[in-house]
C-alpha cells in the first residue's frame, strides 16, 4: 500500500492544499498543534530524514524555502514560528514519508511541548 502522503502528492485523497511547485506539495495539518500547522512534503517519497542522500540536498533546501514562503504569506514571519522535522518513531514520527512542519500563530516555549 502507497503512503499517505504519496497519496495526497499523487491527488488520490484530498488535502487543503495551500502550495505546490515541482519539488514539495505543502497542505494543512488534520491535527493542527497550532493556529497554522502546515506540512511540507516532498513529491519524491523519502521515509526519514535517515534515507536523504546527498542528491537529495537540493529538495531539503526546496522544503525550508517553500516553508519561509508560506510563513511569510501568513504573515508569521515578523512574530516568528517553528519548523520541525521528526524521525522515526522515538522521535516523534507518525507517517514514514519526510516532511517538515510548520506551525506559527502562537508562541512557542523550549523544550517543545
Amino acid at each position: 500500500m502507497t503512503c499517505i502522503f504519496c497519496r495526497i502528492v499523487n491527488k488520490e485523497i484530498q488535502a487543503d492544499i495551500v502550495y505546490e511547485d515541482d519539488w514539495v506539495i505543502a497542505f494543512a495539518d488534520i491535527h493542527p498543534q497550532a493556529a497554522t500547522h502546515l506540512l511540507i512534503v516532498p513529491r519524491k517519497h523519502i521515509s526519514t530524514i535517515n534515507q536523504l542522500q546527498e542528491q537529495d540536498a537540493e529538495l531539503a533546501g526546496r522544503m525550508i524555502l517553500a516553508a519561509k514562503k508560506l510563513a511569510h504569506e501568513r504573515k508569521l514571519s515578523e512574530n516568528g514560528y517553528r519548523l520541525v522535522m521528526n524521525c522515526n518513531a522515538d522521535g516523534g514520527q507518525t507517517v514514514f514519508h519526510l516532511h517538515l512542519h510548520l506551525l506559527g500563530g502562537r508562541r512557542f516555549g523550549w523544550p517543545p511541548g
